[in-house]
């Protein structure tokens, strides 16, 4: 079973995020879920990417790579969104990351360097979501990381919504939910 650091998005560690952690944790799977925002949590994403601003955004990824620095080699590092970039950044940087999972989010690979051989990566996100299609550009970063390794795996849903494995926002989409888990679970596997 693997080892997995799951970090939250904006609008911080909400019960779907948890709820997401419990599920990877019944199927047989340890699963830390850092707290970024000490406790924090936001109705809109509007007021937790606020929050972020104003602690500003390297204190949040700082937070997330001191989270995992007691962890063994062989982790995986996933991210919702605004936790890609801590994610991204340790399955990037740090010796032995297992693998990456990127929700939503994907930042271009040039930022934290190269992307290691041998580390396999998933990214998950919708097809018409403007913060992934269009606002940051983020779409077209995976596909740039999937054009640069064999290890990479590109997810598109239909739909709009960003956060829509997070079973306690509105954006909920269960039909795309389940298929984010049930692919979340093969790499995993």
């Amino acid at each position: 079973m693997a080892e997995v650091v799951l970090y939250h998005h904006s609008q911080g560690l909400t019960d779907g995020v948890k709820a997401f952690a419990e599920e990877l944790r019944q199927a047989g799977h340890t699963v830390h879920t850092p707290d970024l925002y000490e406790g924090n949590t936001y109705a809109t994403i509007e007021e937790g990417m606020d929050y972020a601003r104003s602690n500003g955004f390297g204190v949040i990824a700082e937070r997330g790579v001191a989270a995992a620095q007691s962890l063994p080699e062989g982790v995986v590092y996933a991210g919702f969104s605004l936790g890609v970039v801590p994610a991204q950044q340790l399955a990037q940087t740090r010796a032995g990351a297992a693998g990456a999972l990127l929700y939503y989010s994907c930042l271009p690979v040039e930022e934290f360097g190269s992307w290691p051989d041998g580390v396999p990566v998933q990214v998950h996100g919708m097809d018409e979501d403007p913060f992934f299609t269009e606002e940051g550009g983020d779409l077209d970063a995976a596909k740039a990381l999937v054009a640069a390794t064999d290890k990479a795996e590109l997810f598109l849903y239909p739909g709009k919504e960003h956060l829509f494995a997070d079973s306690s926002l509105p954006s909920y989409d269960e039909a795309a939910a389940k298929l984010l888990m049930q692919r979340t679970l093969d790499f995993l596997a």
